[in-house]
This record gives C-alpha cells, structure tokens and sequence, in this order.
C-alpha cells in the first residue's frame, strides 16, 4: 500500500478498525520513506488528506463528496435517498467520527515530522542567480547542483500565477533539458551562454543555481525544494 484514496474515509468498509489497519499501513510507508529523506510523493499526500479531514470535519454534508464517484446507473438514480439514509445513521456518523478522530492527530504528526525534513534540506540549499538577472524573471532557467558530483541538472521554468481564495499563488513548470559537467572551462556562466545560443527566443533569460551542501534524494527531495526555493526567489524579486 503507497498511497490512500482520496474517497478513503466512505471507500469500501466503514468501521473503526479496519480503517484504523488502512492508516496503520499507510503511515508504515509514510515513515519509511521519511527515514530515506525521501519527501514526496508523500508530503503533498498528506497535505491534501489532513485538510480534507479538516474541511470534513468542519461540514458533514462534504463527505457526500468523498463517497465512491463510481457507482451504478441505479446508484445514481437513489443517491439522494441512499445519502440522506447514511447522514441520518447515527452508528455510521459515529464510526465516522471516530476514524477522523483518530486518524487526524496522526496525519499532523506526519506532517510535522515531514516539515522538519523539509526545513533541514531547505537549511543545506543556497539559490542564487547566474550573471545578471532579468527584468521578465517569469521564465529562464534552473541549475541544480549537489555534491559530490560535478554534474549540474539543466531545467527550463516558467512561473503561472493563480488566484487561490482571493490570494494570487505562484506554481511552476520545469523541463528537464540536459545535465552538463561544470569545470573550470565550463563554468555555470559559460553554461549561460550556451543556452542563450540554443535558445535563442530567450535572449536575455534569469538563470538561477540551487546548490545543495549535501546529498539528498534527486527526485523525491531536492527536486521539489529547489523549485520552491525558485518560487521563493521570485516573489522577492517581483
């Protein structure tokens, strides 16, 4: 088991106990991957099951939404009855608050232990950029850079702004484009140049090197850090 459903909470057999063993494997994975240093997929997984719980908790009539969206022609024609029948079932109300009882404490200290993982790599990473920067930072390039290779990952970003609960939100896409060796003839500046003559419809691009003091996982770790801290670096900058 590596990942819960979204619908976990009503998927399947609702009762303390079996869902109880459903978290109990579930966090299982949780901490072992935590114990590699290894982050995500799961931190993003927890993320998005606690505030669920937490929404769900707050207003009953949002676990109609986390109930099985798969269900038959006939499911559908009765799902007003069979919902109403399900909210009215104080057992069932009670089993299910009992298992978020449960389960939320435990996703909190998961998340906690998750976070003071994250807070530590973010600590043994530096961003900065490469020449100058510029003034359309919203797209360019990312370096990624940790010992004891020589090797630098090559990404192309671009920044999407979003409006989140009235709140404009920053995400970025990355492409990974090649991985060059750094040397003394092949410098993160000459680097530079070599894409603005690759890709010439950037003539100008903002280029920025995360450099790791330490050695993390690539993919599950560094990666979604260093684009953090990138998404960090240029709401500063905006």
């Amino acid at each position: 088991m590596n990942r819960l459903k979204d619908n976990w909470l009503t998927d399947g057999l609702i009762d303390f106990e079996y869902k109880k063993y459903q978290l109990l494997a579930y966090f299982k994975k949780v901490k072992e991957s935590f114990n590699r240093v290894e982050l995500y997929p799961f931190m993003s997984d927890l993320v998005f099951h606690y505030r669920n719980l937490l929404l769900i908790k707050e207003n009953h009539t949002l676990i109609r939404e986390s109930f099985p969206k798969e269900i038959s022609a006939e499911g559908i024609k009765n799902l007003e009855v069979n919902y109403k029948r399900i909210i009215e079932d104080d057992m069932i109300m009670q089993e299910i608050e009992s298992i978020m009882e449960y389960a939320l404490p435990q996703f909190k200290s998961s998340l906690d232990e998750g976070s003071f993982i994250y807070e530590y790599v973010e600590s043994k990473c530096e961003i900065a950029p490469v020449g100058l920067t510029s003034l359309y930072a919203n797209e360019g390039y990312l370096f990624i850079a940790q010992p004891p290779e020589k090797e630098t990952n090559v990404y192309r970003y671009q920044v999407t702004i979003f409006e989140q609960s009235t709140e404009l939100m920053r995400g970025i896409h990355t492409q990974y484009l090649h991985t060059a060796e750094r040397s003394l003839s092949n410098t993160y500046e000459h680097m530079k140049l070599n894409l603005i003559r690759q890709y010439t419809e950037l003539p100008n691009p903002s280029v920025y090197l995360v450099m790791s003091r330490l050695k993390f996982p690539f993919d599950q770790t560094l990666m979604p850090v260093a684009k953090r801290l990138l998404v960090k670096q240029l709401s500063k900058a905006a």
